[in-house]
Parts: structure tokens; sequence; C-alpha cells
């Protein structure tokens, strides 16, 4: 799986959660499906191009398990986010954002600027577990228009209990939103079987696919009933009709396109999506606990990743130290806070993880599972 990805020399790279490794196909696929239709046919490229965005949304649907008409391709999470959240009408006494403090902050940004709309902010304390269904039930009322859970925390590598947040908020009347941006190409994400509305991710992370492509997949059953504030002649039922006093939006997933399509970064994220569904997503899971269960054992110590994405997240009381004793093994990681963070994708090794294990060991550093 190492052959499949260029990955950077030196050290083991453990940044998956941040950066996934370039796929060695993207290249090829980059000059394939963007520079070579604009070389050789100038502005008839835009057929090809915008095969790059269905192959893209297809690619997407497949990784999801629903139906391409379902996903708008989207240039970050952000995006996905204010587009999705701009289209609701908001109903007398119902305009509450619901998310917790342990969240994404750009998650939280959207929803604060929303707020010129009318929406509110209800922030669940960083305090309260967003692992545990209670502690969103404390939270969800029929004051609610949406719930936005992380599937994985970031900074701790802890899933929501997604379908009984979806449950909640259906009671309630509520949407629920899912960020499966530190979730998709490690663990299955699947809408529909867990009953929630929308879910909002990026390719740049486990799927390997770089910055700028980012998606919203959206129940189709809703997407009559949503119309974004940023509308753009691509979301447009079609296109090329070219009136400029008569916008009608997409039937499905399309009207949260907007304007025309950056294609560069879809053509490499469909790479990223190819090579993911060729070494499979169980295949990647799989890989990763048993490097997971490989540092604990060298670590001298045991690790339950029940509930958690493919993120190592340890909490060090002394950082300095940590740093100082990965150095010399060229580890590349990262720390938040106390946090460090270290995720194995498919070009890392069982021996890469034991290698971190023993080389904490032996330092003597003690380390707690964060969250």
């Amino acid at each position: 799986m190492h052959d499949l990805f260029h990955v950077p020399e030196g050290g083991p790279y453990l940044l998956s959660h941040s950066v996934g490794c370039l796929p060695r196909t993207a290249r090829a696929a980059l000059d394939a499906a963007y520079l070579d239709p604009w070389q050789n046919t100038g502005g008839a490229a835009w057929e090809p191009w915008l095969e790059t965005i269905e192959r893209f949304r297809g690619g997407v649907a497949r990784l999801l398990g629903t139906s391409a008409d379902e996903v708008a391709p989207q240039e970050s999470v952000s995006s996905a986010l204010f587009s999705l959240l701009s289209g609701l009408r908001l109903e007398n006494g119902r305009n509450y954002v619901v998310l917790s403090e342990q969240a994404f902050p750009t998650v939280g940004y959207v929803a604060q600027g929303l707020e010129r709309l009318g929406f509110r902010t209800r922030l669940i304390p960083a305090g309260h577990s967003p692992g545990d269904a209670r502690t969103w039930e404390r939270h969800i009322d029929d004051e609610v228009a949406a719930v936005i859970a992380m599937h994985v925390h970031s900074n701790t590598g802890v899933t929501s209990p997604i379908s009984e947040i979806a449950a909640l908020a259906r009671q309630h009347g509520a949407m629920t939103i899912v960020d499966a941006a530190q979730s998709a190409g490690i663990l299955p994400v699947t809408p529909r079987e867990w009953g929630v509305d929308a879910v909002i991710g990026s390719s740049v992370k486990w799927l390997c696919g770089g910055p700028g492509a980012a998606w919203l997949w959206l129940r189709g059953e809703l997407t009559s009933a949503i119309e974004p504030l940023d509308l753009g002649w691509f979301g447009h039922e079609d296109p090329f009709e070219f009136d400029i006093r008569r916008f009608r939006p997409a039937p499905d997933a399309r009207r949260f396109q907007g304007g025309s399509p950056s294609i560069a970064p879809f053509a490499l994220a469909t790479a990223g999506l190819d090579v993911i569904d060729r070494i499979g997503q169980e295949a990647i899971l799989r890989h990763n606990r048993t490097c997971i269960a490989a540092f604990a054992e060298a670590a001298g110590c045991e690790i339950d990743m029940t509930d958690r994405g493919g993120t190592l997240c340890l909490l060090f009381e002394d950082v300095a130290h940590l740093n100082a004793a990965l150095a010399p093994g060229g580890f590349r990681y990262d720390v938040r806070g106390q946090c460090l963070r270290a995720s194995f994708h498919a070009w890392n090794t069982p021996e890469e993880a034991e290698a971190l294990g023993r080389t904490i060991a032996h330092a003597g550093l003690q380390f707690s599972l964060a969250g």
C-alpha cells in the first residue's frame, strides 16, 4: 500500500488527520482531467472539465453509499455549511444551531456569522462529552433548527453517537448535519443508515485528495425545501439558459454548487477517492488498528479505540520532553495543547508504530488517552 503514495522523505509520516499523502496517480489525473483538455482544446475544455466534477460527485456517492444526485462539490467545509444553513427558512421560535465547543472552530464561526440572518448559537460546554448521547439530549429542544455534530472530534478522536443525535433532532423537528472531515476514508460514513439530513466533508485528510475539494451530501427528500443564498449559474436548473431575470434552482444537490467550479482540486480529489476505493476503507481501518495495537504493545499500555476515529490522541504533561524524545526519530506528528496526534494510514507500518511506542516508553513519558 505504501507504493500507492508519495510519502515525504524522513521519519514516519503520521499526519493523515491533517494532510493525507499524495497518490502516485494524482499528477497523471491532473494532466488528463484538467491540463491536457485546456492545452489541447482551450474553451472546449469545459466539457471534460465538467465530466471531472461528475466523477467527483460519483466518487463521494460511492463512499457514502448514496446517489450522486445528493452530492454537491464545495470549496470547503465552511462553504458547504454556510450554503446549507443559509437556505433554511427559520420558523418562529426555532432558530438555534446546536454544536459542541469541542467541534472544529470553523463550524462555530459559520454559525456565528449566520446570526445576522436570525440564527442563534447554542454551544454545548467543552466539559460535557460529545460522545455521550445524554449530553446532546440536554441541549436539543423545540427551539433548535439544526444540530451539527462532528463524526470524529479532531482534538480527542472521540466519535459522536450520530444515530442517537439524529433521532433526538427528529423528535424536535430539527435538522441533523454531520461533519465527516476527520472520518471519511477511515470510518464508515453512512448517512442513510444514521438517519441524518446532511453530511459535509473534505478530501484533504484521510481521503488523500488535497485542499479545495469539499462536499455536501443532502438527503434528497429535503432538497426542494432549501434554497441557499450563495447562488451561482452552476446551481441553476439549466446553467446555459442565460436568463439574468430568472433563477431556477437545480432540482437536486447541484443547487448548492454556486458559480463556476474550480476543476483542478476535484481532479486531484477524484484520484484520492479512487485510490482509497482501490485499497478499501475497511482494509485501511483494519491496518490502522493493527498499527495502534503495535504502538500500545511497544509502549507497554492498553488502548481502547472503541468509538474513536483513526487518530491516536494522547495527553502528555511534559510536551517539551515529548518533542525532544521524538525528534531524533524524525516522526511527523502534531501537538495541540497537551495532546499528541498521530495517525496511521495505509502507507504506515506496524514497525513505525512500534518505534513510536518504544521511543515514548524509553523516554519514561506518561500519557493518557484524550477524551
